[in-house]
C-alpha cells in the first residue's frame, strides 16, 4: 500500500511524508527536482509536476492513498489540472485522497470533491512556522515589530497537519469530512513572542506598529498590495475559524496536539543568529 504525496517538499507536505514514514506506511514523494529534494531514508522519490497530469501517471502506479495540494507552478497558480489528475487517480485504483485546503474554493479541490474517489478535505489555520518570519529581527535586534499585537491565532504545529492528512490517507472513516486542523491554545502575538524569548533564553521587545507603520515596512520588505491588503484584513479581525480551538488533532489521531512552546523550543537555534 504505497502513498503519493504531492506538494512534497513543502511545509506540510515534508510532514506528511515523515508521519507516514513513522507509522510504517510506504511512502513515495513528487517533487519537480528529486537531486534536491533531501527526504528521509526510505522514501521512494520520483519527479512529476502537477500542472502537468500527465507526468503523475507513473507515478501513480499501485498507489492507495494520494495527497494533493490545490497550487502550483513558480508563481503558485490555482491548479487546472484536478479533472485529468482525478481520472489518472481512479484508473490507478487510489483508494483514498486527501487535499490541502488553499483558503478558498480552487478548480482542484472542486474536481477531488466531484470525483467518486473518498476525499479528506484537510483545512489548517494558521501555521506556527509563520513565526520564522520573526527569526532575524528576533536574532540580530531582539525585537519583534507588529501591528496588532492582541489579534488571536490558535497555530498550529505543521506536524500535526501532517498526522491528521496520514491518517485520512490511510485509515477508513474519514471520507467526506472536512477538518479544521489548529493548535491546543489561543495566542496573541505577545503569548508568542514570550514563549519563543523562554525557548532561547533572551528577552525579546515587542514593539507594536501603528497600520501606517505596518503597512509602510511590508513595502519595504517587497510585499505586494494585494499580500498587503490580505495581511490588514485578517490581522484587524481575525475569522472566527482561525481564533477558535477544534478537537480535530486528538479525535483524528487519538493525542493532543503540540502548543507553541514546543514549536518554540524546537525552533529555538533559529532564533538565536
Amino acid at each position: 500500500m504505497t502513498n503519493l504525496v504531492t506538494g512534497a517538499t513543502g511545509t506540510v507536505g515534508r510532514q506528511i511524508v515523515r508521519e507516514l514514514l513513522d507509522r510504517g506506511h510506504a511512502v513515495r514523494a513528487l517533487t519537480r527536482d528529486p537531486a534536491t529534494a533531501d527526504f528521509p531514508e526510505g522514501v521512494e522519490v520520483v519527479r512529476g509536476d502537477l500542472t502537468d497530469a500527465e507526468s503523475l501517471a507513473a507515478a501513480l502506479a499501485g498507489v492507495t492513498g494520494l495527497h494533493l495540494i490545490t497550487f502550483g507552478g513558480p508563481y503558485f497558480t490555482p491548479l487546472a489540472t484536478g479533472p485529468r489528475i482525478l481520472e489518472l487517480a481512479q484508473k490507478a485504483g487510489v483508494r483514498r485522497i486527501t487535499v490541502l485546503h488553499g483558503g478558498g474554493p480552487t478548480p482542484l479541490e472542486d474536481a477531488v470533491r466531484a470525483g467518486d474517489i473518498p476525499w479528506t478535505v484537510i483545512m489548517p489555520v494558521e501555521f506556527m512556522s509563520n513565526a520564522l518570519e520573526w527569526a532575524e529581527a528576533i536574532s540580530e535586534r531582539d525585537e519583534v515589530r507588529e501591528p496588532f499585537v492582541d489579534r488571536l491565532s490558535a497555530m498550529v504545529h505543521e506536524a500535526d497537519i501532517g498526522a491528521v492528512a496520514a491518517v485520512a490517507l490511510t485509515e477508513e472513516g474519514h471520507g467526506g469530512q472536512e477538518y479544521v486542523v489548529t493548535g491546543p491554545e489561543v495566542l496573541t502575538v505577545k503569548d508568542k513572542t514570550e514563549a519563543i524569548a523562554a525557548a532561547r533564553g533572551r528577552e525579546i521587545r515587542l514593539v507594536e506598529l501603528t497600520e501606517e507603520e505596518a503597512v509602510a515596512q511590508w513595502h519595504a520588505a517587497g510585499q505586494p498590495d494585494d499580500v498587503i491588503e490580505f495581511l490588514l484584513l485578517v490581522y484587524r479581525d481575525t475569522p472566527e475559524v482561525g481564533r477558535t480551538v477544534a478537537d480535530t488533532v486528538e479525535q483524528v489521531t487519538g493525542r493532543a496536539p503540540r502548543p507553541f512552546a514546543q514549536w518554540a523550543r524546537e525552533r529555538a537555534g533559529e532564533f538565536r543568529g
